[in-house]
């Protein structure tokens, strides 16, 4: 493989102690549970489901209102 050249020089001690760590481990954390759904998409699933319970409460009353007319 080719040296590449750097920018900075390799600089030794030279009184004390050297220490290299090039190991390199995995670390394993705990794992995170995401939702499927988030809650605001939940909330407005809800408040969506409410109006279309709500506009067809009203559409059944008034075809009932209708049938009693007739």
């Amino acid at each position: 493989m080719a040296e590449v050249k750097s920018m900075f020089r390799e600089v030794l001690p030279k009184q004390g102690q050297l220490s290299v760590e090039d190991i390199t481990t995995m670390v394993l954390c705990k794992p995170k549970l995401l939702p499927l759904k988030s809650l605001s998409l939940e909330k407005l699933e809800k408040m969506q489901q409410a109006a279309q319970d709500t506009i067809r409460q009203q559409e059944m009353a008034e075809k009932e209102k209708q049938q009693i007319t007739h």
